[in-house]
């Protein structure tokens, strides 16, 4: 390719490219895939590289590069970057428009104004000279910021050259840079991986990111923006109305909030903030509030400015969504499946227009995580309906008694003890059959199909006999009466009858089905059944310690630990006693025997997929009395897994483990030369 050649196809593709951005930043409608985008991008990149000559600094592929900066110089806005009056009522906002029509009585009633959400980022000043992007600064204190232009081209959304053919000599773009909550969750989650602090919420990320020394740093964190004015400007960018002026950048290339529209009155305020309030939480960014400016770039002119804002906008707020208070003290909530929660007591404070005196801590991870400490003052988030959070602590304000948060060591409810599982942060009770908190789904569990069975006894029923006081524990079910049952509400003689029936029956089950209907944590119906095979007895396991476990088929040491500390509880230990007094019983599992001659003695055997020949369960009957321990996962320990039609990802696993697979006719035939 000649440097002509080049020329003209690098001009092609920086086209090309604006145009695909201005689509997707500006217009929310993409018009090409993320690879066809890529390809692009990558092809300007060759060409450049091989005719550096070409390159200029508004070409997209200049969003980033250089080395760090030491720091950033000062820049003098042309045109100060003002504040602007705040509203926390609508009293307040009427006053505004009072203020209005005073200053300016022949102003055409209803007052038009625009509308626009206020955006929770970073102020910044984007000036373009003959269509390029030239400085880019911070707000700072209102007449000087910093320079932040390096940082500024790798964010995706401010173009680096309008889209216009007959650009203003000069316009400078006044907008919010913003961080969506997606790109703020994928940043925690990079800093948390790296083992650095989080940021606290995507205001803080936004700024800190774009106040980067090293532009590369930036250029990762996924920015975005959105304008909502104008500093310096030629008069060819000026329309007659603020929202036609929006348009014209729009048409330009640079992005503006699609949520903009126009209201009248005062009415028309107060519609237009209480859409956005109920809207607020669904956005995919935050917003503080919203702003209404008078319309009309004349009458703007003409009603001026205080010292410090302009006299014809104003921004009327939300309610604090984050505020400062006293952490009094740390309690801790065990949930319905035994999770222990901590929460925060806080002296009450009002945050996102409700009075909060209590906040999620979530784990007690996060709160060593984030160092939190009782006697702290913290900061406190409440989004939308979101239940309130504790963000973190303001380490300044710290006072010398703060005590750390010491996670307990057994259950506040019902005291057994608190387990850890490896891996997970989360800690559990282990008193899953007593502890209060879990009874509920205790229950449910215990009389589940594959557990118990108990049919007709469904979750609302149960929750009518906790209600009532008449069962607390599972083995308080097998005391229940036919008269009890039939004075509850819409429940009937007959229903009654059947439910005892099924409890009755439900006495005469197995030792695996036992054993899974206790609920121990990570115990499933496999592994109750490799317990009930390798022990023979309840005694015994038990009385098991976690080598012995160990020493089963599928249980490692997460499991084992789970076992031993489940059989541990003496309150647990007094409902297995009542329902054995009740009269659950089984009968003693038949210890296989291996036989000698049978390849699958002893060995650990794996099904997936349809076999033709006989069911999964009776495959796995048949293996069970060879002597096979059959499971359910497949690791280095497996030695053959049977591969049926349609298998799953454990016949993948097996092939990546060199694991010996069996199809259904090499399993037959090993099958038809054994003799159980």
């Amino acid at each position: 390719m000649t440097r002509e050649e080049a020329r003209r196809r690098i001009e092609e593709l920086r086209a090309l490219i604006r145009r695909y951005d201005y689509a997707y930043y500006v217009l929310d409608e993409p018009e090409v895939s993320d690879a066809e985008y890529d390809a692009l991008f990558n092809e300007l990149k060759a060409l450049e590289a091989q005719f550096p000559d070409l390159i200029t600094p508004d070409s997209p592929t200049q969003r980033v590069g250089g080395a760090p900066a030491e720091g950033f110089r000062k820049v003098r806005h042309r045109v100060p970057m003002l504040s602007l009056d705040n509203a926390f009522s609508d009293e307040e906002l009427a006053d505004f428009e009072r203020r209005i029509i005073e200053l300016a009585p022949d102003i055409p009633r209803p007052v038009e104004y625009s509308a626009e959400p206020k955006m929770d980022g970073l102020a910044i000043s984007l000036r373009y000279e003959a269509g390029r992007l030239v400085e880019a600064s911070t707000r700072g204190d209102g007449e000087v910021g910093e320079d932040v232009t390096r940082n500024a081209m790798t964010v995706r959304a401010i173009p680096l050259r309008l889209m216009t053919d007959t650009p203003p000599a000069v316009l400078e773009v006044r907008g919010e840079v913003f961080m969506t909550h997606a790109a703020f969750e994928a940043l925690n989650r990079q800093q948390m991986e790296r083992g650095e602090k989080p940021f606290a919420n995507p205001r803080n990320a936004a700024a800190g990111s774009l106040r980067q020394l090293d532009p590369k740093v930036t250029a990762e964190r996924q920015l975005s923006f959105y304008a909502y004015g104008w500093g310096e400007a030629d008069d060819q960018v000026l329309a007659d109305t603020y929202t036609d002026t929006m348009a014209r950048l729009r048409q330009w290339g640079v992005p503006v909030n699609p949520l903009l529209e126009v209201v009248h009155g005062v009415e028309g305020m107060r519609d237009y903030f209480e859409r956005m309030s109920a809207r607020r939480a669904r956005l995919a960014y935050d917003i503080d509030g919203v702003v209404f400016k008078v319309n009309s770039l004349q009458w703007q002119e003409r009603l001026g400015y205080t010292s410090r804002a302009p006299r014809w906008a104003i921004a009327r707020k939300f309610p604090a969504q984050e505020a400062w208070t006293l952490l009094e003290d740390v309690i801790v909530q065990v949930g319905r499946t035994g999770a222990l929660t901590p929460v925060a007591k806080l002296k009450p404070v009002r945050v996102g227009g409700v009075t909060v005196s209590s906040a999620t801590l979530h784990n007690f991870e996060e709160v060593a995580r984030k160092d939190i400490r009782i006697g702290d003052t913290v900061i406190v988030r409440r989004a939308g309906d979101v239940i309130p959070e504790v963000v973190g602590p303001v380490l300044s304000k710290r006072p010398p008694d703060a005590r750390p948060v010491v996670p307990p060591e057994k259950c506040p409810v019902c005291g057994s003890d608190v387990i850890r599982e490896p891996g997970k942060a989360v800690l559990r009770c282990s008193g899953g059959l007593f502890c209060p908190a879990q009874r509920q789904r205790a229950l449910e569990h215990f009389v589940s199909r594959k557990a118990m069975d108990i049919r007709g006894l469904g979750p609302k029923l149960i929750a009518r006999l906790l209600e009532k006081g008449w069962v607390e524990h599972p083995d308080d079910l097998y005391h229940l009466t036919c008269e009890q049952l039939a004075s509850l509400e819409g429940m009937g003689e007959k229903s009654a009858r059947n439910l005892i029936d099924a409890i009755e029956a439900s006495k005469n089950t197995t030792l695996p089905r036992f054993l899974f209907a206790l609920g121990i944590p990570e115990v499933g119906e496999v592994t109750a059944e490799n317990l009930a095979a390798h022990f023979g007895s309840l005694e015994t396991i038990m009385q098991a310690d976690a080598a012995a476990l160990e020493a089963v088929p599928d249980i490692g040491e997460v499991v084992a630990d789970n076992i031993v500390t489940f059989f541990r509880q003496p309150l647990n230990r007094k409902v297995i006693r009542g329902l054995l007094e009740a009269g659950v019983h089984w009968p003693e599992p038949v210890r296989a025997e291996a036989v000698a001659d049978s390849p699958f003695a002893g060995r650990t055997v794996v099904l997936t997929g349809t076999l033709h020949s006989m069911t999964r369960g009776e495959a796995k009957a048949r293996l069970t009395a060879l002597g096979a321990h059959v499971t359910n996962s497949v690791s280095r320990r497996t030695d053959f897994v049977i591969v049926g039609e349609s298998p799953g990802s454990k016949a993948r696993k097996a092939e990546q483990l060199g694991v010996t697979m069996l199809d259904e006719r090499q399993f037959l035939e090993m099958l038809d030369g054994s003799t159980p």
